[in-house]
């Protein structure tokens, strides 16, 4: 069990009097003789020059030390907190620092060096800070500056402590996390305790169930797989059996190639051996020749006469194996077929896409080109002549008949279209 120290406030005493000095702590320690110690802090503050002479008697002491703040380390009490190797603070609990005074008076040159030797104190806080926190001069000595005060989860951001205490007892990955966090460099240990303080990042601090079922589907599935990949099969004279590793006694025996279903009770024959399961597991693995005394056992091999049985086993094997195997080549062949089917329609349909980029690549005189009349003469019901070409045109009464010199002349239907052909003909002679 640890020594505990308790370095609480009380209407006389505070850091650096009583029963929170350096001495007073120093003889807690003697008494503690090596032992792991708790120091427990509940203070505003006190006496900065005691405060640090209570840092180094902690960080000297050869056994484990842990500071708790259990209230509110203040000002000099939270050098105090610094020295533990751990520093644990309530999740109820205030640390607040700023800049280190002074009380007394005197003329200009004395104020003037009061001002120089608490600059310098401020230094030596702000260094014991850093040491701890990881962060640099210029934030440090900004949050002094300010008068900073820091609930736990702030302190912890920070790195001005190592770990919140809860009062729960549920374990969650929040809490698994912590217990690996605490050993790290405070340098990643200040950004790790950002995401788990993080108000945003929920799913750190609970189980998330589904995610751990859906792991652990993933990994059956890739059990599975490779369990295939080794599986073993032992032709019987009752159907396959799977397996695992060569076929001996305890070896596990299945049905399915899944290996999801344990084989049946019963005596099973493979090759020259009778093996017996039970439980789905090998239990015996017998010689069909190799016991004499055994009245199920087989009669021994002849020289000159084969044993029927045994043939009549192996053939019955051969088929089995024979039927598998067309089985297997079957299945590749349909497989070969489908994907040389896929391949023909990959090629047509890559074939109709290249025809269709190429059109649409085409330019605009060339797609005129493309475009051809269809037209018929004599069949729109106009009077459209359908003669050769250099024809010898007939003209009656001023007016062309059917034979035009024009493979295609309309011939006008109305008076004043008819009267201005006329007028044209005269004006031409």
């Amino acid at each position: 069990m640890s020594f505990k120290i308790y370095l609480y406030d009380t209407d006389e005493d505070c850091i650096g009097s009583g029963c929170l000095s350096s001495g007073y702590v120093q003889q807690m320690l003697d008494l503690a003789g090596g032992q792991d110690v708790e120091v427990h802090i509940s203070s505003v503050g006190g006496n900065a020059f005691d405060a640090i002479a209570i840092y180094d008697l902690l960080k000297k002491y050869q056994g484990n030390v842990i500071t708790y703040i259990d209230a509110l380390a203040a000002s000099a009490a939270s050098i105090v907190a610094m020295g533990g190797k751990q520093v644990i603070m309530s999740k109820y609990a205030l640390l607040m620092i700023h800049k280190p005074m002074v009380g007394t008076g005197g003329n200009a040159d004395e104020l003037l060096k009061d001002v120089e030797m608490l600059n310098i104190v401020q230094a030596r806080l702000a260094q014991i800070y850093i040491d701890k926190t990881g962060l640099d001069g210029v934030t440090i000595n900004s949050l002094i500056n300010s008068v900073t005060w820091l609930s736990a989860d702030q302190a912890l951001d920070l790195g001005f402590i190592d770990q919140i205490e809860d009062y729960t007892a549920e374990i969650t990955n929040r809490a698994i996390i912590t217990n690996y966090v605490n050993t790290a460099p405070v340098f990643y240990k200040r950004y790790i305790n950002k995401l788990l303080t993080n108000t945003n990042t929920t799913t750190m601090n609970v189980e998330n169930k589904e995610l751990i079922e859906k792991t652990t589907s993933v990994l059956d599935k890739i059990m599975n797989f490779f369990k295939k990949v080794v599986n073993k099969q032992s032709v019987t004279n009752k159907g396959t059996l799977h397996h695992v590793g060569a076929l001996a006694e305890g070896s596990e025996v299945f049905n399915s190639e899944d290996m999801d279903k344990a084989s049946d009770d019963g005596e099973y024959e493979v090759d020259n051996s009778i093996i017996t399961v039970s439980g789905g597991k090998v239990t015996n693995v017998k010689n069909k020749t190799t016991d004499p005394d055994d009245p199920d056992a087989d009669e021994p091999d002849s020289d000159d006469e084969p044993d029927d049985k045994l043939v009549k086993n192996l053939l019955v094997t051969n088929k089995v194996k024979k039927d598998v195997r067309n089985d297997v080549y079957a299945r590749i062949k349909s497989i070969k077929n489908k994907l040389a089917a896929q391949n023909a329609l990959l090629v047509e349909a890559k074939t109709a896409l290249e025809a269709a980029n190429a059109k649409l690549a085409q330019s605009r005189e060339e797609i005129k080109n493309e475009i051809k009349s269809d037209f018929t003469p004599g069949n729109d019901g106009t009077r459209r002549s359908t003669k050769p070409e250099k024809v010898q045109a007939k003209v009656k009464d001023g007016m062309p008949t059917e034979e035009v010199t024009s493979a295609s002349f309309v011939a006008p239907t109305t008076t004043a279209a008819q009267n201005a052909v006329k007028q044209a003909l005269a004006n031409k002679k």
